[in-house]
This record gives C-alpha cells, sequence and structure tokens, in this order.
C-alpha cells in the first residue's frame, strides 16, 4: 500500500540513525529527477577517533567518500536523504527495510525480518581492511575449497575469490538499479525473488548468488541452476544440503529446453560455452526477464565465420593473425549480443566482470527489461555490421532476426 512520501522519509532517516544500521543503499532516480550521484551507501566505520558515518556517493567514473563523527551523522543522512534517488535499500542487526518511489510521487515500503545467521557484524575496521562482500569464513567459501576450515582464503584461490566478490558486487549493483528503477519487484516470503542460473556447471556462482542474496541482502529467494550434466546436478544438489540452502535446487537440462514452473524474475549465465550463452540470452528474452546478467565465455561460433570470410577492407590487418582474430570475435559477439538485447526492449551495459589478470572472460552484460524497443539507428548500425562482416551471430538465429 503506497503510504506519503515525506513519512516514509521520514522512516528511513530514523533507521539510518540507529545504532543496529549496517549499511543503507540509495540509487535510481524518480520521475521528472536528475540526480547528480548515481548512487549512496552510508554504514558505520571505527576510527581511532571513534565510531563514525561514512557517506559513498558514486558518480558515472568515481566514489567519493566522507566520514563524520556520530555528532554530525544526523545532517550527513539530511543530505544524502535529500539526493531524489528512487529507491533505498536498508539493512539492520534485525531487519531489512525497502523503499521505492512510486510514479505519482508516494512510496512504497517494504520491511522483513533477517534470518538469525544471516546478521552481519557492524564493520570496525576502516579501509585498510577492505570490506568483503562474503567473508572468507563464509560457510559456502569453506565448502567449495576456496577457503580453509579456519576461514582463511586459500592462496591457490585468490582469484576464484575475487570472481565471486567481483560478481557479487556487480549483482548488488544491478539490482539496486533495476529496483531503483521500478523494474524488479520487491519480493516476499509469498512471492520470493525468483531466480535461475543457465549452464551453472559446478555453480560456484550460483551459490555464491544464492548466499549474498539471501544472507548479504536478506531477501526471499527460490533458485535454481540448470546444467545439461547430470554429474553436476548430483554434485551441487549434495552441496546445497549440507549449506542448508533449501530454496536452491539443481536441474539436468539443456538451456533450451529447461521447464520452469514461472518465470524467473532473474537470468543469470555466467561463463557458459560458446553459444549457450546466446541460448541463455534467447531463453531470458522469451521469459521477458526483468533482470539479465551474463558473462561471456568463449566465441567458438563467430571465430569460425570470421575465418571463412574475407573481412572487409581495412580490417583484414585486425583478422590476420589468430590472436588479434580471436579477440576481436569476442568484442564483436558482445557487441552484437547488447544491441539485440536492446533492440528487444533492455537497457545494456557492458561492464569489466573481474581484473584480466584473474581470467581473460571478463565481459559481463548487464540488462534491465524497460519494455522499450531500441531505436532505429541501433538497428541500422547492428544491419550494417552483420552486413560488412557477412557473419550471423547466434543470438540473432535463435530470435529469428533477419538480415537486411
Amino acid at each position: 500500500m503506497p503510504v506519503p512520501l515525506d513519512e516514509a522519509m521520514a522512516r528511513v532517516r530514523d533507521r539510518l540513525l540507529d545504532d543496529d544500521l549496517v549499511r543503507a543503499i540509495g540509487s535510481g532516480r524518480r520521475r521528472g529527477e536528475q540526480p547528480r550521484w548515481r548512487r549512496a551507501e552510508l554504514r558505520p566505520v571505527d576510527l581511532e577517533s571513534g565510531r563514525h558515518l561514512q557517506s559513498t556517493v558514486y558518480d558515472s567514473t568515481q566514489a567519493h567518500t566522507r566520514n563524520v563523527a556520530a555528532a554530525e551523522a544526523a545532517t550527513l543522512i539530511d543530505e544524502v536523504l535529500a539526493i531524489p534517488f528512487n529507491s533505498w535499500h536498508l539493512e539492520s542487526a534485525a531487519t531489512t527495510l525497502q523503499l521505492r518511489v512510486t510514479k505519482a510521487g508516494a512510496a512504497q515500503l517494504h520491511e522483513a525480518v533477517r534470518p538469525v545467521d544471516s546478521v552481519a557484524p557492524v564493520p570496525a575496521p576502516h579501509d585498510r581492511v577492505k570490506r568483503r562482500i562474503l567473508p572468507p569464513d563464509d560457510a559456502f567459501l569453506v565448502a567449495v575449497g576456496i577457503s580453509s576450515h579456519a576461514g582463511v582464503v586459500k592462496p591457490s584461490r585468490q582469484s576464484k575469490h575475487r570472481q565471486v566478490e567481483a560478481f557479487c558486487r556487480q549483482l548488488d549493483l544491478l539490482l539496486d538499479d533495476a529496483a531503483g528503477s521500478g523494474r524488479l519487484r520487491a519480493p516476499t516470503p509469498a512471492e520470493p525473488l525468483r531466480v535461475v542460473d543457465l549452464g551453472c556447471g559446478n555453480a560456484y556462482l550460483t551459490f555464491a548468488a544464492y548466499r549474498f542474496l539471501t544472507q548479504v541482502r536478506g531477501v526471499p529467494v527460490a533458485m535454481t541452476g540448470v546444467d545439461v550434466k547430470t554429474q553436476a546436478r548430483e554434485r551441487n544438489t549434495a552441496l546445497a544440503t549440507r549449506l542448508n540452502a533449501s530454496e536452491l535446487r539443481f536441474v539436468a537440462a539443456d538451456i533450451s529446453a529447461v521447464d520452469l514452473d514461472r518465470p524467473p524474475d532473474i537470468v543469470l549465465a555466467l561463463h557458459a560455452c560458446d553459444t549457450a550463452t546466446d541460448e541463455a540470452l534467447a531463453r531470458a528474452l522469451g521469459w521477458q526477464a526483468p533482470v539479465v546478467m551474463a558473462a561471456s565465455c568463449c566465441h567458438h561460433h563467430l571465430q569460425a565465420q570470421l575465418r571463412a570470410r574475407r573481412p572487409p577492407a581495412p580490417y583484414a590487418l585486425l583478422t590476420r593473425h589468430a590472436i588479434l582474430r580471436e579477440r576481436l570475435a569476442d568484442t564483436l559477439t558482445d557487441g552484437f549480443r547488447a544491441a539485440l538485447m536492446r533492440l528487444h526492449g533492455y537497457r545494456v551495459d557492458v561492464a569489466e566482470f573481474v581484473d584480466s589478470a584473474h581470467t581473460p572472460r571478463n565481459s559481463l552484460l548487464r540488462c534491465v527489461r524497460t519494455g522499450s524497443v531500441g531505436h532505429a539507428d541501433v538497428r541500422a548500425d547492428y544491419d550494417r555490421l552483420v552486413a560488412d562482416w557477412q557473419v550471423t551471430p547466434r543470438l540473432a538465429e535463435l530470435l529469428e532476426v533477419p538480415r537486411r
């Protein structure tokens, strides 16, 4: 039930002043407004001089951080709440509070009690210790062998741990964006957030997403991991049982044939091999999923076409050498995917998933469904690129997009 915005913001302000605040995130923009900042985060930190409130605001390129003493916290909170964000997500030691501003300028509030084992301690150290999304002693990290039983990340698994952290941060940003713009519904215990991970393999990131959503963000989730291999399903199901992940299930099925009880709210495709990523994107489009997140893997389908065709002038210099041709295929494939998602009603951006020092496959497509089809110039540029290179993207085949 919508409530007056002033009343809702006053409630948010009161929660921000509570001693048990863990963190609060504001994002999105209200109708007719253009905030200077795209996101803000508030959280308590302990410095040598005592407890402070830390504010971090983000523009398009960087973060700007301030720390104020507890006596000045109310002034800082008022400054941040004056930014016309469309949504707020607050986490305290025991509850989560979500606020979304409607198109009419009212507010929708949803409050939920966090599970007892999900309560995160208020961070004590300052910036010298980097804040982790999932602490190294998290049961999931220990169970999959990233961390030792002593709760320390293993030296040989540092890259995998960075990948998990980077993925959770990207998912956090994308959910704030989608919820803040009203594209993603607020889940409830009766109607949990429905998530599917297509081509999940050993499911490191599937489990990471589940742990992050349920333990860090504190939202009810019903999640399904899909992989064609029966062995993967059996292994992942056993691990989910060990972790008491009761709302996480795994099925053995082809991406193109998997049958879900209800369409998902979030579709993940994380390093699904070659055209499996295209199949995942096609299924997401068929479901009209509000949020899609895809990390690309190999791109053999387009590489084979580039080898078999004469490139348009003067790009033979880029395809003559195998390593350059491979990198070009990566770029073209993800460029085509992003364009086709835009043409089918999604706002898309392509970001770095994790530093290339840790994995060569590090591009990430972040997609939020708006329902507005891409502009004519997007289609014109797509058609020109396909015609010049004489290639057919696999996603275009699956979507039956004709060449012009």
